[in-house]
């Protein structure tokens, strides 16, 4: 006989249902949400588990880390398809989705979601804080224009460093402005800091990574980018092919039926946004020529410079994932002779 596990995690607690392979429930429990603590509840139902399912959320790879070193079989599943399966219950509680996630296991109706590695997670989680303290600045530089605005000063186009000391010569002389600026000018002040800060730990890291500093072959990418890949794929050989990382990423037209919409925009947000980014670069500043850029440009001349840049992004996905796997660095390509008029 064989027996399945279903955990639905919760910040504090998590619900715990084993099922045999005919549906028979035959333990129902409830654990802290620590990885010791779910291993031990689970020994005491005493019962060979075949697999144990965890649905993807913020503690599903420290909890699968936790229970595989336990020597657990731990499995993390698609979350939209957990969902689906959740759907069909008539109440919905932590002790029904648990028995959900248990008949999942059961029946092999889920989708295995790649686990990343603790290196990656945290060269992520380095990126997400550098993103968030980037955005937060821009909030404030744009609450700061419009108060401006309020009082006739048009700021202009200062760079970042040079935006708090721009306004401070702009309206130092209005003394109300001031007292309601200055504020937002020194949380400005200390949030570049620890930007810079940041920074300096992302290039740290490409530096010592190999697979960066190859990646950065490749015209319009650079160390944010080529980083976010890294993090992001993990590992090259779990794609069969390069034109599946443009799918991962969600830069591949979604479908219905025989219409073909826009991009479906599933998968790491972070990445596709980066790699859009690069695109950009590539055909807007990019001087070098390279086949790469000529594609794009005819396609952005054929359809808009927005597809364009999609579709360059969707291609340097996959150029880079080659790049990755072959161990090889970006080719240019050879320009082909305008010929004579």
């Amino acid at each position: 006989m064989k027996y399945f596990a279903g955990l639905d995690v919760s910040l504090e607690e998590t619900a715990i249902c084993v099922v045999d392979e005919s549906g028979r429930i035959m333990k129902e429990a409830r654990a802290a949400s620590e990885p010791q603590a779910l291993a031990e509840a689970l020994r005491k139902v005493d019962l060979v588990l075949e697999r144990v399912g965890l649905e993807a959320c913020s503690l599903t790879a420290w909890l699968h880390d936790g229970l595989r070193a336990e020597g657990l079989p731990a499995i993390c599943i698609e979350t939209r398809a957990a969902n689906g399966a959740m759907k069909t219950m008539p109440n919905k509680t932590d002790r029904n989705d648990a028995r959900a996630l248990a008949q999942i296991m059961r029946t092999g109706w889920y989708r295995q979601v790649h686990v990343k590695s603790r290196q990656c997670r945290l060269w992520r989680s380095l990126l997400v804080a550098r993103r968030t303290v980037l955005n937060e600045m821009r909030t404030i530089e744009n609450v700061v224009r419009a108060m401006l605005r309020e009082a006739g000063v048009k700021l202009g186009l200062p760079s970042r460093s040079a935006f708090a000391g721009r306004v401070r010569e702009l309206v130092g002389a209005d003394a109300e402005v001031m007292a309601m600026v200055e504020p937002l000018l020194a949380i400005l002040g200390a949030m570049l800091k620890e930007f810079v800060r940041l920074t300096r730990q992302v290039l740290d890291i490409v530096r010592k990574e190999e697979v960066c500093r190859r990646l950065m072959s490749a015209p319009g990418v650079g160390p944010i980018t080529s980083l976010t890949f890294r993090a992001t794929i993990d590992r090259p050989e779990r794609f069969g092919s390069s034109q599946a990382v443009g799918v991962h990423l969600g830069l591949t037209p979604a479908r219905y039926q025989y219409i073909q919409g826009r991009i479906s925009r599933c998968g790491d947000e972070l990445a596709r946004t980066a790699l859009y980014q690069a695109a950009h670069s590539l055909l807007v500043r990019s001087k070098k020529w390279s086949s790469l850029r000529a594609w794009g440009m005819n396609v952005a001349k054929r359809r808009s410079m927005a597809r364009g840049r999609v579709a360059v992004a969707r291609k340097l996905a996959v150029i880079l994932h080659r790049i990755w796997a072959d161990a090889t660095e970006f080719r240019f390509g050879k320009e082909i002779a305008t010929p004579a008029a």
